[in-house]
């Protein structure tokens, strides 16, 4: 049996693959929502957008510090893991859900998978770093996406014999749900965007939206985009970021706040934004095999990839430079090559398991 476990909207676009795999093929497994970053209410929305059965267990651990979200997550998956007794539990990235998950299993002496393996900002100011770099080492099995990211972890002391390179399961997440978004959506028609004639931003990330002096920095930036490239700016903001815009007392003068969007609608707006600005790195590979280019607002990125291929530039947090970098890739054709895989690492993956643990069809 296979225990998955996400707690994250990023995490359940990026294990659909796995979760249709596992359908597909007829396995034995579940999957426990610990509600990370949202109630299992409102992500019962995002699974059905999905097309996904909704998962066995829901722990609604919410918001809170490091600390506590993953004490109530380690506490959660392991009464979970303890009672079902899996033969592996998967995780992916670099959340608070997969440093706890892959803990609770290691142990409980239950073999953990972790996808999307190897990724390095080599920042440990970021949170998510010391989360993928713990996940990596109490892993059995280690899903690069890339080679790069495989030489990560070799660098590090891993087994080679640990590491698999799969490519990374958001090229599956857009390759199969791209035609459903063109089909269902209508994003576009309802703001009132024309294709390639907007900027999207997204901004989450704790060390620009929790420091009150880098935030305004970035809003500036985003208002020079729109007073000096004359078109619209548009910005679905994250819970956690409206929040702090609302206790820092700060506008962004020009630029069009929405509500967040679901995932289809997103694909939407990203396969036709100008440009796409994010501190995400998510969506630094989503655009990258979009063919939109990126503005990163980060000085730092675990996914070099994009910027090897030239679909991505770092601009940091300074007005100006934000700026000048959405300039540099007004002139981007887009005519890079995907460097994350074909579209099968869900597959690759859930083969991989199943014969390493010779599983039953459920």
């Amino acid at each position: 049996m296979i225990a998955i476990i996400l707690g994250t909207r990023p995490e359940i676009i990026k294990m659909s693959p796995l979760i249709r795999a596992c359908e597909s093929m007829g396995l034995d497994y579940f999957v426990i929502h610990t509600g990370q970053h949202y109630s299992f209410d409102m992500d019962k929305i995002f699974f059905g957008e999905l097309q996904l059965p909704l998962p066995k267990f829901n722990l609604d651990i919410g918001s809170g510090t490091h600390g506590v979200q993953t004490g109530k997550i380690m506490m959660g998956s392991e009464a979970i893991l303890s009672s079902e007794k899996p033969d592996v539990v998967l995780v992916q990235g670099d959340t608070n859900t997969v440093l706890a998950g892959s803990l609770a299993a290691a142990k409980l002496s239950i073999p953990v998978g972790h996808v999307e393996a190897g990724l390095r900002s080599f920042d440990k100011n970021m949170p998510e770093e010391l989360n993928r770099i713990v996940a990596d080492h109490v892993s059995d099995f280690l899903y690069a996406p890339t080679n790069g990211a495989k030489e990560n972890l070799l660098r590090e002391g891993i087994g080679r014999e640990k590491i698999i390179v799969t490519g990374n399961t958001i090229v599956d997440a857009i390759y199969q749900n791209s035609k459903i978004a063109r089909l269902k959506s209508n994003i576009l028609e309802r703001l009132n965007l024309r294709s390639k004639d907007y900027f999207l931003v997204t901004l989450h990330r704790q060390e620009n939206v929790d420091d009150r002096s880098r935030l305004k920095e970035i809003l500036k930036g985003l208002e020079l985009i729109r007073k000096c490239l004359s078109k619209p700016v548009i910005f679905p903001i994250h819970p956690r970021t409206r929040k702090m815009l609302d206790n820092f007392e700060l506008c962004a003068n020009g630029i069009e706040i929405i509500d967040p969007v679901g995932f289809l609608d997103f694909l939407q707006m990203e396969s036709n934004a100008r440009i796409v600005l994010t501190d995400s790195g998510g969506v630094q590979e989503e655009t990258c095999i979009l063919g939109t280019p990126c503005v990163t607002l980060r000085e730092t990125t675990e996914r070099p990839e994009t910027l090897e291929v030239s679909s991505n530039i770092l601009a940091g947090i300074q007005s100006q430079a934000i700026l000048d970098a959405t300039k540099s890739q007004m002139d981007n054709t887009g005519l890079w090559k995907n460097p994350f895989g074909e579209g099968k690492a869900g597959k690759h993956i859930i083969d991989h398991i199943s014969r390493e643990f010779s599983l039953a069809k459920g």
